[in-house]
């Protein structure tokens, strides 16, 4: 079939929703869950899923005597009846993040051996569940936040720092629940699944150190508040390091390579071959557009590495790193989009989606973007300098101007980015 604007856009976007609905915890939750133990059930977590992941446990075990909380991001909540849900800020913590992990951690105290803690994590959880570790305040826990967002590090190494400021992360909270069984189910968020990394691990030990902190605030040239640069410049009070916690009970009920077979599936019920590159990549957002359109350009003239019609797929997180000077609207997604787009320079018969799959790029209100063949041809009828643009990371406004943003508001998942490369 000869692939048109229209059929090319539809295709993208029915590709991107089946990722999306693959990590849906309405569909997937209930299966992972462990026997119904004798004792008293603690549900607690915390993450953009968390609500709904609570409101699926209670949905499959409607007569059960349960109770905890979770926290979840601010318009994220659903309608429960046994877990309170507690809304909180999100990327950078807040009161409600504070005052969430503290009930979080009161929630799993003083539980015997014949009980059962399940733990709900999902991406976000990191920030939504910050409690402070001791001779820290909220106040010193944002300011690092927000220089860990803007430094271009990895989720991995903004979690290592987390955890070494944190009062419930990194195993703190399997700590505090024993010796009751904890089980967590999680929704991965983080390349590699790693459970150490997911929600900054709080109920599996924690194989970062102190000293692995400090040495990522050193590469990042992060100047931290006094208080947390005294936190992290000791080696006492560690995490919870592997062998020192029960073993670990940890099922993934949804993961990015989970997404991307969902996605790939859908690729195939339209004519397209799919190709998944990987779940995991990482590097800076406009970097990873230039590679994939090299990739792409393959395609189209060579039919390699697949031949087209085809879609290419790939997953994990990608980072914008900031510089010093006034950043404008936008995310890893719409500047993945806007480096790729000028990297093509208006090549014929590809086009691209990207998104994340929280609905959310970034803190804007749009899930990601989709490209077309004339993307910057519109974009500079549009007033709009392309170029300019992503050096100002002001990739939100260049789509919004020309109406190819993709907004699906919040799905209440997150197995992070969904990336697809429509070569016609």
């Amino acid at each position: 079939m000869a692939w048109d604007d229209g059929q090319a856009r539809t295709a993208l976007r029915q590709v991107f929703d089946a990722a999306i609905a693959a990590a849906d915890p309405r569909r997937v939750l209930a299966r992972h869950l462990p026997p119904r133990p004798q004792g008293r059930i603690a549900v607690v977590g915390a993450g953009k899923s968390a609500a709904l992941m609570a409101a699926a446990v209670e949905a499959a075990w409607p007569n059960a005597d349960l109770h905890g909380v979770v926290v979840t991001r601010t318009g994220h909540a659903v309608p429960t009846r046994r877990i309170a849900v507690i809304e909180a800020a999100h990327p950078v913590p807040d009161a409600n993040s504070e005052a969430g992990a503290r009930r979080v951690l009161d929630s799993v105290r003083g539980l015997g051996p014949d009980d059962l803690v399940l733990a709900l994590i999902s991406g976000g959880a990191s920030a939504l569940m910050a409690l402070p570790a001791p001779g820290l305040t909220l106040a010193d826990k944002q300011a690092v936040n927000r220089a860990l967002l803007a430094s271009g590090a990895t989720i991995a190494e903004m979690n290592c720092v987390r955890k070494h400021l944190s009062a419930i992360k990194g195993g703190r909270l399997a700590a505090a629940a024993a010796p009751a069984r904890v089980v967590t189910l999680a929704i991965s968020d983080v390349p590699g699944d790693d459970p150490a990394v997911i929600g900054s691990g709080p109920t599996v030990p924690d194989p970062t150190s102190f000293a692995a902190a400090r040495a990522l605030l050193v590469r990042y040239r992060i100047a931290a508040p006094p208080a947390a640069a005294a936190r992290l410049a000791r080696d006492d009070d560690e995490t919870p390091k592997p062998g020192s916690l029960p073993p670990t009970d940890l099922r993934l009920i949804a993961t990015p390579a989970m997404a991307l077979a969902a996605a790939a599936e859908a690729a195939r019920g339209l004519g397209l071959t799919p190709l998944i590159l990987g779940d995991a990549l990482e590097g800076e957002s406009r970097e990873v557009g230039t590679v994939m359109a090299g990739i792409a350009r393959s395609v189209a003239t060579h039919g390699h590495p697949l031949p087209a019609p085809a879609v290419l797929l790939s997953g994990g997180e990608t980072t914008v790193t900031l510089g010093h000077g006034p950043a404008g609207r936008g995310g890893r997604n719409t500047e993945f989009l806007l480096g790729l787009a000028l990297a093509l320079a208006g090549r014929p018969g590809i086009w691209a989606a990207a998104g994340d799959t929280d609905g959310i790029d970034g803190t804007e209100d749009a899930a990601g973007a989709i490209i077309t063949p004339d993307t910057l041809a519109r974009a500079r009828a549009a007033g709009q300098d392309p170029r300019a643009v992503l050096e100002g990371h002001d990739s939100y406004s260049l789509f919004d101007a020309i109406g190819d943003l993709i907004r699906t508001g919040p799905t209440l998942t997150n197995v992070n980015d969904i990336r697809a490369v429509l070569v016609a």
